[in-house]
């Protein structure tokens, strides 16, 4: 099988994942932080040196900064639905997945607050700005942005946007979903408030797995309350972190193995990981774009600003179509929306939805070069 889907999810993991997850489970099967006896106190252990991880990784002010969640719709449900006061407003990108779409809308038709978009210029850092610039208003609770599409890869000048965030007294939510493991992310250098991960897909985590980091003064309310192993006696829900928000027995097993992958990839280096994925979908994009019936809708052949996530189409041929002829020869792509209409108004593929190829680091080249041959001939039919 040749695995091109690692926008969902990566896979296969490296097996030093499988390895410690195993071991986690057979070793660290109590509940962190709950208990006094040796097993309880070692999980315990294991975990904070997950969040120490983690803190480094993406230079938090400290470990206890970083939150452990389902995945990352949580914690964009969390910093959103937490920041959310009666008359306000939220701004987002042009490029926002359901993730920050679907929440925002819940708030809106249940006449909480409002939002509205900001548009992302593809080839104008300082025009996608100033969209934002004129968004911002008084009743402006936080901006949202993805730090790169999971449909056509534009990153967004995030420190830009930061900036102008800070000028203006608005907290940013940013989601990372794409971009962690494969740019490299400083929560205090890029000025962001509330990082938003999905660990089980650069990371290399298994699924069930996110992280946000919190690099703010303020904190958002709390989603959902419950025991945390600490202040037992209070019928409140803590006020410090991570306890604010890390209610209920966590995946212990699946932040253990995290740690293991995390410091895997800062010894290869997030650049390394970024340039080789890069370089897979520039040999893609350079064959495909000899074949006279595919569409293109980005170039890496010029333009950095992008992260490995490539999307096209067959003429005439819907993009779910392609997809499972590709899955014939055990190709496995993405088809569709990608849960992100947005991005697909952004770009005009609304009728079409687009086919999206995804590598990971661990994604051979004779696999791409199989993928290329396949679609040639699926578009000469």
């Amino acid at each position: 099988m040749i695995y091109l889907d690692n926008a969902a999810t990566t896979f296969p993991k490296p097996g030093f994942v499988y390895k410690e997850l195993k071991k986690a489970i057979k070793k660290y099967g109590a509940n962190p932080g709950r208990s006094g006896y040796k097993m309880a106190i070692e999980t315990a252990e294991k975990i904070y040196e997950t969040r120490l991880t983690l803190s480094h990784f993406f230079n938090a002010k400290s470990s206890e900064n970083v939150i452990f969640t389902h995945n990352c719709t949580a914690a964009l449900n969390m910093c959103i639905k937490g920041l959310a006061k009666p008359g306000g407003e939220f701004v987002c990108s042009s490029l926002e997945h359901n993730a920050v779409v679907r929440p925002l809308e819940k708030l809106k038709k249940t006449g909480l607050t409002d939002w509205k978009t900001a548009e992302v210029d593809l080839f104008d850092d300082d025009k996608t700005v100033d969209n934002f610039n004129k968004q911002i208003t008084d009743k402006t609770l936080a901006v949202i942005i993805t730090f790169s599409s999971n449909v056509f890869g534009f990153i967004l000048p995030v420190k830009k946007i930061s900036e102008l965030c800070k000028k203006r007294g608005v907290p940013l939510i940013v989601d990372a979903a794409q971009a962690a493991g494969i740019i490299e992310i400083d929560v205090e250098k890029l000025g962001i408030d509330y990082l938003c991960v999905a660990a089980h897909k650069g990371l290399y985590a298994p699924a069930g797995t996110g992280i946000l980091i919190v690099n703010a003064k303020e904190y958002p309310d709390t989603l959902f309350e419950g025991g945390t192993g600490s202040n037992s006696f209070e019928f409140s829900q803590p006020d410090f972190l991570p306890d604010r928000f890390e209610s209920g027995t966590q995946n212990t097993s699946s932040i253990i193995s995290l740690n293991r992958s995390v410091n895997e990839i800062a010894s290869v280096g997030v650049n390394e990981i970024y340039s080789y994925e890069y370089s897979l979908l520039k040999k893609v994009e350079e064959d495909l774009r000899e074949m006279k019936n595919v569409i293109l809708y980005t170039s890496f052949l010029d333009n950095s600003r992008l992260s490995p996530v490539l999307s096209f189409n067959i003429k005439n041929l819907p993009s779910e179509q392609t997809a499972a002829l590709l899955a014939e020869k055990n190709i496995c792509v993405r088809a569709g929306y990608h849960c992100n209409p947005l991005s697909h108004k952004a770009l005009g593929t609304l009728d079409t939805g687009t086919v999206r190829i995804s590598p990971s680091f661990l994604t051979k080249k004779s696999d791409i070069n199989f993928t290329i041959n396949c679609v040639n001939k699926l578009q000469n039919k």
